[in-house]
């Protein structure tokens, strides 16, 4: 049962992503362009009035927070609380600093990862969003918020968690869980799909040796801000910004 249950969370939610990623990167390959001639938007509009489209960016940062707490609920059914995957308040100072840590060591390596990949025509060119309404800001936080919760809640939290009931060995869930963090980036590339993996060795190691879920969520929220608020601050003042 459990082994099902991971199958169709993942159906539902990320692992879904993961395969449209891949066949995402297969068109990619196959266009006569390179990699680096090509682009792929983060956060992009999705409705030609404003109105609808600041209220479909909330709904889909909104999915994004409810994938995350239907992995809390699963576990939860199972009797597992949340001081017990390290999502309470017991430790704000720690988690604060541990966070801070974290989006350092990965957020800097990871934008120079990234250029070379481009350089060597391994990615392509990410554009962290085309948003440009008064209210860019707001949703751009969110869906920042969002994906940090629902990744590190899912890929980390959760699906650890349920392996280590099935059984594996903390290096087989941990490798586990950083391939499923790179699917779902292929899309971006080969050096989304490495850096990704990475960043999900360095991740879920830190979980499972302190268990403490809470730095890796706002960690993770840290680098995405600032990679798609920061991109809406500089774009068109940075010359090597797309």
């Amino acid at each position: 049962m459990v082994i099902f249950e991971i199958v169709l969370v993942f159906v539902l939610t990320l692992g879904m992503s993961g395969l449209r990623s891949l066949l995402s990167l297969i068109d990619s390959l196959l266009r006569e362009e390179a990699l680096a001639e090509q682009s792929v938007a983060l956060n992009v509009s999705q409705a030609t009035n404003q109105l609808l489209d600041f209220l479909r960016q909330l709904l889909s940062a909104t999915q994004l927070l409810a994938w995350g707490a239907l992995g809390l609920y699963l576990l939860w059914r199972a009797g597992i609380k949340l001081r017990e995957i390290g999502l309470d308040g017991r430790r704000v100072r720690g988690d604060l600093g541990r966070a801070a840590g974290l989006a350092a060591l990965i957020g800097v390596p990871g934008l120079a990862f990234y250029l070379v990949a481009r350089a060597v025509g391994a990615n392509l060119t990410v554009v962290p969003t085309t948003l440009g309404h008064w209210w860019a800001y707001l949703t751009l936080t969110v869906s920042a918020f969002a994906n940090a919760w629902a990744e590190e809640v899912l890929v980390v939290g959760y699906l650890i968690t349920r392996l280590r009931q099935l059984g594996l060995r903390e290096n087989s869930s941990l490798l586990v869980s950083s391939l499923l963090r790179g699917s779902y980036h292929l899309y971006q590339g080969f050096g989304g799909f490495v850096g990704n993996v990475v960043m999900g060795l360095v991740f879920g190691r830190v979980w499972q040796r302190t268990n403490r879920l809470w730095p890796l969520v706002l960690a993770h929220f840290l680098i995405d801000f600032v990679a798609f608020v920061g991109y809406s601050i500089l774009r068109g003042h940075v010359a090597w910004l797309p």
